[in-house]
């Protein structure tokens, strides 16, 4: 099994992905065969600020608290 990053496009009314040919002759797929997709969405860093707003905790008071284990 591969991954492989892919853009999902505008295609009619749906999206759709091109594979690579790299993987299309790897996998050893043809044409109108059956395949199973997963998908698993790459989430972009900047999605993540701002999810946690009442965090008021200090960043050193973290460090410190994680390195009490290690100590």
């Amino acid at each position: 099994m591969n991954d492989v990053e892919c853009v999902a496009r505008k295609w009619g009314n749906s999206l759709g992905i091109i594979i690579p040919k790299d993987i299309v002759t790897e996998e050893n797929l043809a044409e109108n065969e059956k395949i199973v997709v997963t998908f698993k969405k790459k989430h972009k860093a900047k999605e993540f600020f701002g999810m946690l707003p009442d965090w008021k905790q200090p960043t050193s008071e973290l460090k410190h608290e994680m390195k009490k284990g290690w100590e």
